[in-house]
């Protein structure tokens, strides 16, 4: 597995209005008015620190919630509810982890189940 030296801090005194697009690591430690997506979808990392805030969508394929997030979450791999994580929102997963004391207000899909075919026939008489 290939790591990638882009590490991005939104620090706790930062407030962004707008989208975010991000390659390797973003660490959020401020506020995000509006949707974060990773555009590397092999090993990108999102990592909301306690203070942390996000009002708005999130793609993402690693996700690691330990402020609060406003909007839904779309992980491809793994996401990480950690202690003090608040999520508001439905939370697309393939894999999760919830620790003790994380808030989950919405729905959980699992996006590791193999999608059901309808063996439904149409015939036109």
């Amino acid at each position: 597995m290939a790591f990638s030296n882009n590490h991005t801090l939104i620090s706790r005194a930062t407030k962004v209005v707008g989208d975010v697009y991000f390659t390797g690591e973003l660490q959020l430690e401020g506020k995000v008015t509006g949707n974060i997506v990773a555009e590397d979808e092999k090993d990108a990392k999102l990592v909301i620190a306690d203070t942390g805030l996000v009002e708005g969508e999130i793609r993402a394929p690693m996700v690691i919630v330990n402020g609060k997030v406003v909007g839904n979450i779309y992980s491809g791999k793994h996401i990480e509810l950690a202690a003090k994580g608040n999520v508001t929102g439905t939370v697309h997963y393939h894999s999760i982890e919830m620790v003790k004391g994380a808030q989950l207000n919405g729905s959980m899909v699992n996006n590791q189940q193999e999608p059901v075919h309808n063996a439904l026939e149409i015939t036109h008489s």
